[in-house]
């Protein structure tokens, strides 16, 4: 495994460079676009394409499939990595249990979600570059400080009412005052094992959102892109234009030509 290889597949500074210019830049989100979303890993391709490889945890694998193979995945594998990455370059960095927020409002399965809390200067850090849409662009402060990224997307962490959870993220999208509930999260740290049997559940479980529909997402500049299994949705400065995606091959041709992915290969 190696770093600088890392590195430049997802577009970060050298560590000198990044370092001089602060957490941001040295912990910041990969580039726009490098590396995408995906739950290919347990859905498969719809139409009949075949069942999903699975998900991988260990950092090797996940090495081999996000830059040899320049795949992208979901938060296990993507913040698993990125952590693994920032432990390298000798930050003090530590893998934490997350709970999504279903749309109603309750709390996933314990552990469904892996992210990412970072350490510098004495101030701590969440640096989440699993999510789907919207994407966490930059690390997020947790003293409660909003963060505007470059789509507009307003972000912040407020303290959990909840005995199980120390914070909560919020964001709020352009064009809207109103925020919106992503995930509760505990700062304990935990190694990747901890996350073993929810990432079998979600990527192998028939019930799991996770094997019902295909989803692939990748940020834009000015937003993000994101098809599923018969819709390509195109969201810029906070407006979204939906196409319906009819029939194998035009999914299939969408893959590729958007997110640059032969799946059939």
């Amino acid at each position: 495994m190696d770093p600088r290889a890392y590195r430049r597949r997802i577009g970060l500074e050298p560590p000198a460079a990044a370092a001089a210019r602060g957490p941001a830049a040295a912990a910041r989100a990969p580039r726009v676009g490098r590396v995408r979303f995906e739950r290919l890993p347990g859905a498969g391709a719809p139409c009949g394409g075949g069942e999903g490889e699975g998900a991988a945890r260990d950092p090797p694998r996940l090495y081999e499939k996000i830059v040899r193979r320049e795949r992208g995945g979901y938060c296990y594998e993507l913040n698993g990595l990125f952590g693994w990455l920032l432990d390298d370059l000798g930050y003090d960095v530590a893998y934490v249990a997350a709970r999504m927020l279903q749309d109603d409002g309750t709390p996933g399965h314990p552990a469904n979600h892996l992210a990412n809390v970072l350490t510098l200067d004495g101030e701590r850090y969440l640096v989440d570059v699993g999510l789907g849409t919207p994407t966490l662009r930059q690390p997020l402060p947790l003293d409660g400080r909003v963060v505007t990224d470059d789509a507009g997307v307003a972000w912040t962490v407020v303290e959990s009412d909840r005995p199980d959870a120390d914070g909560l993220t919020r964001y709020r999208c352009p064009n809207t005052w109103e925020w919106t509930d992503r995930y509760l999260f505990t700062t304990t740290s935990r190694d990747l094992d901890y996350f073993a049997a929810t990432n079998d559940h979600l990527s192998t479980a028939p019930e799991s959102p996770f094997t019902g529909s295909p989803v692939v997402a990748r940020a834009t500049d000015r937003g993000h892109l994101k098809l599923t299994g018969n819709r390509f949705t195109q969201w810029v400065d906070g407006e979204s234009t939906e196409q319906p995606v009819s029939g194998a091959e035009a999914w299939y041709d969408r893959l590729r030509s958007t997110f640059g992915i032969d799946y059939r290969q």
